[in-house]
């Protein structure tokens, strides 16, 4: 398994933390959701500081590879400011009360998340 770590100083970027969150919502999220090889993606956001990033967990460094559906740099109108890939050592799953991990976090507001199972 493969892991890559993304994140954006927005400051210089003409995109806010509200506004990349709609752009999840309308496009982003669905479009990751059929990616080969890609087993979670994770955005970040730190309003403090003005950043916005992603965690993948890939398959494969080579599944890391390909075009990825994304318009970030475009959106934010430059690379990411930091960027760092990693090998995974290990993984594990707690436990947990909910389920379905898609479809959650505060890009999607309360009401349009998926019921708790």
């Amino acid at each position: 398994m493969h892991a890559v770590i993304v994140w954006w100083d927005l400051a210089d970027s003409g995109q806010t933390i509200e506004s990349l969150r709609h752009y999840l919502r309308e496009e982003s999220v669905s479009a990751f959701a059929d990616v080969p090889g890609l087993r979670f993606k994770m955005w970040l956001s730190d309003p403090d500081a003005d950043r916005w990033g992603a965690v993948l967990l890939w398959e494969s460094e080579e599944a890391s590879r390909q075009q990825l559906p994304s318009r970030a740099v475009e959106l934010i109108g430059y690379e990411p400011t930091v960027a760092h890939e990693f090998d995974v050592e290990a993984t594990v799953e707690g436990r947990f009360a909910v389920e379905q991990l898609a479809l959650r976090g505060l890009a999607f507001p309360k009401g349009t998340q998926p019921a708790q199972q």
